[in-house]
């Protein structure tokens, strides 16, 4: 089993071949992505999380081992990626086979790790895969067992996306770094990234 977890502000390219490569290197049976609900590391306002939410099942319905995984934007107070292993071990615990975990992460998050909440125990629940462009430059950070995930590099990054679409940008053109036309349509639909956005579900 892996675990993708993140903001997903929008999602992108970037995410969905990191965790396409995971379930191929890894020979994983499934890949949980996890939209995070209260992001305690970051300082700005996320779009709405059903948004997020929305965006990420757009972007993966055309694979049926990636799932979404909404426990995050569910849960009161900071997401914390230990609680949502937790969860997902007790809930897997009945199942007649042990699962193996792995969390699935990017290199600066692997370089930030021990900032985590509870990151010592979290290590003695997942294995490490972490996108790299080969082992050799993944650094030693002595933080138990490592997998090296072969990620080219990419450029997308949900940060250059969203400064685009602030900027005026077309979503439609915005395409090949935002995985797929539903995902731009849905952004232009809500008028997600611009100054002004709709009130969602007709509430102010």
């Amino acid at each position: 089993m892996g675990i993708l977890g993140g903001s997903f502000d929008p999602v992108h390219a970037g995410h969905v071949a990191l965790a396409t490569c995971a379930l191929q290197h890894l020979q994983l049976d499934e890949v949980r992505w996890v939209p995070v609900g209260q992001a305690w590391q970051k300082n700005r306002v996320l779009a709405p999380a059903e948004h997020r939410v929305a965006m990420v099942r757009l972007a993966i319905a055309h694979e049926p081992r990636f799932t979404v995984d909404t426990q995050e934007v569910e849960r009161a107070g900071p997401s914390y990626t230990l609680d949502t292993v937790r969860a997902l071990q007790t809930q897997a615990a009945s199942d007649a086979a042990p699962t193996e975990w792995y969390l699935i992460i990017g290199l600066d998050q692997y370089r930030n790790l021990p900032t985590w909440h509870g990151w010592e125990e979290l290590l003695d629940r997942v294995h490490l895969a972490v996108a790299c462009r080969d082992s050799a430059a993944l650094p030693d950070l002595n933080l138990g067992q490592v997998c090296a995930l072969p990620m080219p590099p990419l450029s997308v990054s949900s940060t250059h996306i969203r400064q685009q679409l602030l900027a005026g940008e077309d979503p439609n053109s915005l395409v090949p770094t935002m995985v797929s036309n539903a995902v731009a349509r849905y952004i232009a639909q809500h008028q997600l990234y611009a100054d002004r956005q709709p009130p969602l579900n007709g509430h102010p």
